[in-house]
């Protein structure tokens, strides 16, 4: 019978924690890869129909939000279900109402945003959350964010009516190639 020493035996446990920790990403980033590729195609779709009916925006960007939390709420069902690893609960739940709730306070309640000032605040908003996510998460999450946040800034600042259109690809392209990325990793 052989056994090993105080070393050998750490090293041991650092290697299987490391592999614990790569799998945890790893299950991390397919559960947001499938709702960052949902938002995506949503978002694409918004900032569309923005452009081409800017009197209805305001209900567009109402339905596609409670498009997106719907279908988060099913792909982390699904994921459980899957995987049985818990990525909702009512946690999620609440500080989504909170992010929402402070985002609207912001934007319609102190600043009285118009419609172009609209669709640069949330995205900049939401990768906010996304940078700092990617503080614990992984470097996609902040990769993610931080381009976002640049490009939005870049459209906002210097391209005039073309704003929707080109926050169609930047956010809702940024976040499905983002999901893409992501399930790759």
């Amino acid at each position: 019978m052989t056994s090993i020493g105080p070393g050998e035996a750490a090293t041991a446990l650092s290697d299987i924690d490391s592999i614990v920790r790569r799998v945890r990403q790893s299950r991390i980033y397919t559960s947001a890869s499938m709702i960052l590729i949902m938002w995506g195609v949503l978002v694409f779709v918004g900032y569309c129909a923005s452009h081409l009916w800017p009197r209805e925006a305001g209900l567009v960007w109402i339905a596609i939000g409670l498009l997106g939390i719907a279908g988060s709420f099913v792909f982390g069902r699904f994921n459980r279900a899957r995987h049985g690893v818990r990525t909702f609960d009512p946690r999620v739940l609440a500080a989504v109402a909170l992010f929402v709730a402070f985002g609207l306070f912001c934007s319609v309640g102190l600043g009285h945003f118009t419609g172009r000032q609209m669709g640069a605040f949330w995205p900049i908003y939401v990768m906010l959350f996304y940078s700092i996510a990617g503080l614990w998460f992984g470097r996609a999450f902040v990769v993610i964010g931080l381009s976002v946040t640049a490009l939005t800034l870049i459209g906002y600042f210097f391209l005039g009516n073309a704003f929707d259109l080109w926050m169609a690809f930047v956010d809702g392209g940024g976040l499905f190639l983002g999901g893409l990325w992501m399930r790759r990793s």
